[in-house]
C-alpha cells in the first residue's frame, strides 16, 4: 500500500468515526432536550445525581430518555411484551455472584419492581464474582450496594434493598406484595428449601438456580423440572429435603449445570483450626467452594432471561434432557415423505427438511405424542426420562391443517394410528376445536412457538415464506 492510499484510508476512517461521534452527540442532545426540566429534582452536591424521570419505568413510553434506554428490548419483546416486563415484580434472594448478575439484568431489562434480598456484606473475594461491587464497597450490605449502583442504571425502577436472611419467621414479609416471580440464587441448602417450599405454598413462580461454584463450560446449563435435577449435588439435597420435609417433587423448575465440579470445598482458615471456629451464622458452610467468576454471572445472566421471557410471554423451551438415535430422525423424515405421497400424492407441499424434522420432534414435540399431554412446558416439566434415548418409532409427524403445507408450524408428532385418525377426519377444523379445545389451544401454541423461532411467513397462495 503506497503512502497516499494509506493516507486516504486513514482519513476515511478518521471522518467516519467523527461522524458517528457526532450523530450520538447529537442524539444524545436531543434526547435531553425532550425531557422536562422542571419536573426533575434540584441538583445536589451529591456525587451519584441520578436525575430520576418523573415518569415509572412502567410508563416507560411517556419519556425519551427511558423509551430510548430500552429500545432493544422493545424490538425484542415486543412494545406489549416489555410492558408486561415493565410491570412485573421480582424479588431475587442472595445476591452473590449469581443473584447479583440475575438482578443487575432484569434491572437493565426496565424490571418495574425489583426487592433484593441477602443478609452478608461484600467481601474483597467477592469482587472477583459480583456484577457491580467495587472495592469502596467492601464491608457493605450487599443488597445496598446493588440498590446504589441500580440507582445510576435505571434510577425509575422501584428498588426494595432488604438486608436479612430469609426465614421462617420473615418469609411473609419478604414474599409480600404479590411478586410475579422469585429468583432462589442462595447457597445454602436450609434456606434454599424453606424459601422454595413457601414459594411453592404461596403458588408463587420460582426459579430455583443450583451450584455454580467450582464449574466452567457455559454451554451445560440446562433448566429442569425439580425431578429431574439429581445431576446437581446441590439441586440434588434441595430435591430430597423438598420431598422428604414438604412433600413436593415437581413443579418447581432448577435452573443448572451438567458438568460435574471441577474441585472440591477448601478450608481457608489458619493451620491447626477448626472450620466451625470461623462460622458466623449457624448452618452455614464454613469452608468455601473455588469459583470461577464467569460462571455464577452466567447462571445469574440465564436465570434473567427465563424470567424476562416468561414475563413478556415469550417463554424458553428447554432443551430436553434425552436422547433420540440420528437413525431414528432420518426415519420420521422418511416417514413424513410416505406420508404426504399417500395422502396428496407427491412431496411437494413438504418444506421442512431433516434438520428441521429433529428440531419438530426433539425439541418442540419432546419425542412425545401431543395427545400425550402438555410436554413441551417452558419450565421443562415433561415427564422425559434424563440422559437416555427415546424410542419414537411408534410416532409419525402429519399436517394439523390439511389445507396447508408440511412446514415446520404446521406439523404435529402422533403415534401412528391417532396420525391416521387426524388425517382420516380431514385434520383441524371447527368441530375438532370445539370438541378438543384444549388439546387444540395446546398444539396451536406449540406451533405458534415454532413459527415465531423459524420467522415463517406465508403469501396468499400458501407458500412459505423464511424470514
Amino acid at each position: 500500500m503506497n503512502i497516499s492510499t494509506s493516507t486516504a484510508l486513514t482519513f476515511t476512517a478518521g471522518a467516519a468515526l467523527g461522524a458517528a461521534s457526532l450523530y450520538i452527540y447529537l442524539r444524545r442532545a436531543h434526547l435531553i432536550s425532550q425531557v422536562d426540566t422542571t419536573q426533575l429534582p434540584p441538583p445536589t452536591n451529591d456525587s451519584q445525581n441520578h436525575h430520576p424521570s418523573s415518569v415509572s419505568v412502567e410508563n416507560f413510553e411517556d419519556d425519551d430518555i427511558i423509551k430510548e434506554q430500552l429500545t432493544r428490548n422493545v424490538q425484542f419483546f415486543g412494545l406489549q411484551g416489555q410492558k408486561d416486563i415493565s410491570k412485573s415484580f421480582v424479588i431475587v434472594v442472595g445476591l452473590g455472584g449469581v443473584g447479583s448478575h440475575a438482578a443487575h439484568l432484569l434491572l437493565r431489562s426496565g424490571i418495574g419492581k425489583l426487592r433484593i434480598i441477602d443478609f452478608d456484606l461484600v467481601s474483597l473475594s467477592s469482587l472477583n464474582r459480583h456484577a457491580v461491587a467495587t472495592r469502596a464497597d467492601v464491608g457493605l450490605p450487599k443488597a445496598d450496594v446493588l440498590a446504589s449502583h441500580f440507582k445510576e442504571i435505571l434510577p425509575e425502577t422501584q428498588i426494595e434493598a432488604c438486608n436479612t436472611m430469609f426465614t421462617a419467621d420473615t418469609q411473609d414479609a419478604l414474599l409480600s406484595g404479590n411478586p410475579d416471580y422469585v429468583i432462589d440464587a442462595i447457597d445454602n441448602i436450609d434456606t434454599k428449601v424453606a424459601l422454595l417450599a413457601a414459594c411453592h405454598k404461596k403458588n408463587i413462580k420460582v426459579l430455583c438456580v443450583a451450584g455454580a461454584g467450582a464449574k466452567a463450560d457455559p454451554t451445560r446449563l440446562k433448566i429442569v423440572d425439580l425431578q429431574h435435577s439429581t445431576i446437581d449435588p446441590l439441586a440434588r439435597s434441595v430435591r430430597h429435603r423438598l420431598k422428604r420435609h414438604h412433600n413436593i417433587t415437581t413443579g418447581i423448575s432448577v435452573l443448572l449445570s451438567t458438568e460435574r465440579p471441577r474441585c472440591g470445598l477448601v478450608f481457608s482458615g489458619e493451620e491447626g483450626t477448626h472450620p466451625l471456629d470461623y462460622q458466623i451464622v449457624p448452618g452455614f458452610r464454613v469452608m468455601t467452594i473455588p469459583v470461577l467468576g464467569t460462571t455464577p454471572a452466567v447462571f445469574g445472566m440465564a436465570a434473567a432471561a427465563q424470567v424476562l421471557c416468561d414475563l413478556a410471554d415469550a417463554p424458553i423451551t428447554p432443551e430436553p434432557l434425552f436422547r433420540i438415535q440420528a437413525l431414528a430422525l432420518k426415519t420420521q423424515f422418511d416417514r413424513i415423505e410416505q406420508r404426504e405421497i399417500d395422502r396428496f400424492g407427491s412431496i411437494d407441499g413438504l418444506q421442512v427438511d431433516e434438520a428441521e424434522v429433529e428440531v419438530l420432534v426433539r425439541e418442540l414435540w419432546r419425542g412425545k405424542s401431543a395427545r400425550a399431554g402438555d410436554s413441551t412446558s417452558s419450565s421443562g416439566t415433561g415427564s422425559e426420562n434424563v440422559f437416555i434415548s427415546r424410542n419414537i418409532g411408534h410416532l409419525t409427524l402429519t399436517r394439523w391443517d390439511a389445507s396447508r403445507p408440511a412446514t415446520i408450524d404446521n406439523l404435529v408428532l402422533l403415534t401412528k394410528e391417532e396420525a391416521d385418525q387426524h388425517d382420516e377426519g380431514g385434520g383441524v377444523d371447527d368441530d375438532m376445536r370445539e370438541r378438543e379445545g384444549e388439546l387444540c389451544r395446546r398444539v396451536e401454541g406449540v406451533l405458534r412457538r415454532a413459527r415465531e423461532q423459524f420467522g415463517c411467513a406465508y403469501f396468499a397462495n400458501g407458500s412459505l415464506l423464511r424470514k
